[in-house]
Parts: structure tokens; sequence; C-alpha cells
């Protein structure tokens, strides 16, 4: 099929990444997976990168061969992790290591692919962002400021990208159930409706790029139906 639709995901081997590489791939796109473990995907239309985004030295020469691509019609930036405490807990190490992460590796991967989109006159490129960006809260200091700088980078981008045909779209999330909250302290609450799916997140990451060429989902906020946290020491 020669018109096949070609999208990039980072952290694409679990999670949110996982479930959007899956959806696009399912309806027919070809997919380049970027994240430091192996993808797992069912279809051949899914093809992997593995990438350490944390490296940002050498982050832009191992993303030059994605220069080859014939197309690229959208982005989807879902890499990260979490990290919470009382901000005096955070060694400067600790800081930077999740700053590095969530926002610098966001912003060089951004500066990456926007100049490609522009060039071609289209594409959409699609940040996760944090119901952190909403509004701060307890332990989520670090955390939340680099949701709130997310949320801002989409913000500009979106007047420095729309002239030249190109859509920017941050997705906010919920409490999401996935391994996010593996290697942290506290989780969502164990009814249904305690937390998303990252299908959920996926489906309205889907919605925003096949949306018609001329709309743009500037922001979508997703939440599960009840806010309930549960601390892993209660299992």
């Amino acid at each position: 099929m020669p018109n096949r639709k070609q999208y990039v995901v980072t952290g694409a081997s679990s999670g949110i990444g996982a479930a959007t590489l899956q959806l696009l791939a399912d309806h027919g796109s070809q997919v380049l997976g970027i994240s430091r473990r192996p993808i797992k995907c069912s279809s051949k239309l899914a093809t992997s990168l593995s990438l350490d985004l944390s490296g940002l030295n050498q982050l832009e020469k191992n993303l030059a061969p994605l220069k080859e691509l014939p197309v690229i019609d959208g982005v989807v930036l879902s890499h990260g992790f979490g990290d919470f405490g009382a901000l005096e807990q955070f060694s400067s190490q600790r800081v930077r290591k999740l700053v590095d992460t969530n926002l610098t590796s966001t912003i060089l991967l951004a500066r990456f692919f926007l100049p490609i989109m522009k060039t071609q006159g289209y594409g959409t490129l699609v940040l996760v962002g944090s119901e952190a960006a909403l509004r701060g809260g307890r332990q989520g200091a670090v955390y939340s400021a680099t949701k709130f700088a997310v949320r801002g980078l989409a913000q500009s981008l979106r007047y420095e990208a729309s002239n030249a045909g190109v859509r920017i779209l941050l997705v906010n999330p919920g409490m999401v159930d996935t391994p996010f909250f593996d290697e942290l302290d506290f989780g969502p609450g164990e009814d249904v409706n305690n937390a998303l799916e990252a299908e959920d997140v996926a489906e309205a990451i889907f919605h925003g790029l096949t949306a018609p060429a001329h709309a743009v989902l500037d922001e979508i906020n997703l939440s599960p139906l009840k806010h309930v946290v549960r601390s892993h020491r209660d299992r």
C-alpha cells in the first residue's frame, strides 16, 4: 500500500507508547517505535529503534537516520518517568535526571522533528503530558514542574507551527494503569473506575492524529471517573 501513514512513537516499549504504536499499526500505518527496550507489537508494520533518550549529548546524532524517512505524518512523544517526594529529598542529580528525561529530551526531539514536518507542509506533533501539568500536588514539585513546562512548550509551538501546516496536540492523562507506578510507592485504587487504561489514552491520541487537517485538538484532558490513590504499602 503506497500511501501508508508514517508515525514515530517514543516510549514505545510499554504503557501509553506501546498502546499507541499498536493502535496505529492496527489501522494500517507504518510506525517506528523508539525506546530503550524492545517493542512488543503484533503487527509487521511496526519497527523499532533502540535509543536511550536521556543521552542528550548524542541524541541528535542518534536520530539522524530518521531524516531518511520519506514522510513523517505524526510524532508522538510519550516517553518519561515519575519521581515523587518532598523537594528537599531531591539531590541535584535526581532533579537533573527527571528534568532531562521528561522535559529537555522532549524539547530536543521537537526541535528535530518539527523542521521535517514544516518542510513537508503537514504533520502532527503529540506531546503526552499529565494531569500534573494542570495543578501541582503534594510530593510532586519537580515532576509537576516538568509537565507544566511541557504544556507551555506545546502552547508556544502551536503558534510557531501552524503557518507551516503542522499541528500541535497536548494530551494530559490522569492516572493510567501502566508500569509507570511499578517503582513508586503509590498507584491508582483497585477499582476499575480509579484508573485509565493505556488504550484509552491511545484512542485520544489517535483521534487527534486523524482529525481533519484543518482542525486542531489543542489539548485533551483525560481522567478516570474516580480519583482514588492507594499506597503500595497497603497491599
